[in-house]
């Protein structure tokens, strides 16, 4: 079985893609089963007024051409995990601020911040902390303070959906 494993690692690094931890992938398969079609179009969708926006960074709407573009630029994928998990673990922390307690999609958001915040044990234990400078700059600019001054109205289910297809895009071929 380690044999296996081993093996399976080399040809991954061969091919130039990192292999994701283990409980990497089953915390990203609790995910995607969270952040299934129906479950975001009812919490995100149809529990929010017609045309809810929330306010979020720029930086913060992380979409599959985005990851196509850094990919090109070389940037490796462990770099590209590490940069999807702050985007959305950020994001999905800024829907559920939004949320009273008593809103049906409280709960929903509550568990995803959850998963999320595994997802980031996860990560201090099984990435290194040297990212590629860009990723680093980004993740910075996610997390500071004063960048209200780049933020955009984007609806609840549009974050949501980038989260779910750009986890898909990084987490496919690994797990």
């Amino acid at each position: 079985m380690q044999q296996g494993y081993a093996a399976v690692l080399c040809v991954l690094a061969v091919l130039g893609l990192e292999a994701a931890a283990p409980g990497e992938c089953e915390l990203t398969r609790l995910l995607q089963d969270k952040l299934q079609y129906e479950m975001r179009l009812q919490y995100m969708k149809h529990y929010f007024p017609i045309n809810y926006t929330v306010q979020v960074q720029y930086e913060e709407v992380l979409r599959p051409s985005n990851i196509t573009r850094l990919r090109n630029g070389t940037v490796s994928e462990t770099s590209l995990r590490y940069l999807w998990f702050h985007v959305s673990s950020q994001t999905v922390l800024r829907i559920h601020e939004v949320l009273p307690e008593k809103h049906p999609s409280w709960k929903y958001t509550r568990e995803l911040c959850q998963l999320f915040d595994a997802l980031g044990e996860e990560y201090s234990k099984y990435r290194q902390t040297d990212v590629e400078v860009v990723v680093a700059d980004l993740v910075k600019l996610i997390h500071s303070a004063g960048a209200e001054s780049r933020s955009k109205a984007v609806r609840p289910k549009a974050l949501l959906d980038n989260c779910l297809k750009v986890m898909r895009m990084l987490y496919g071929v690994p797990c």
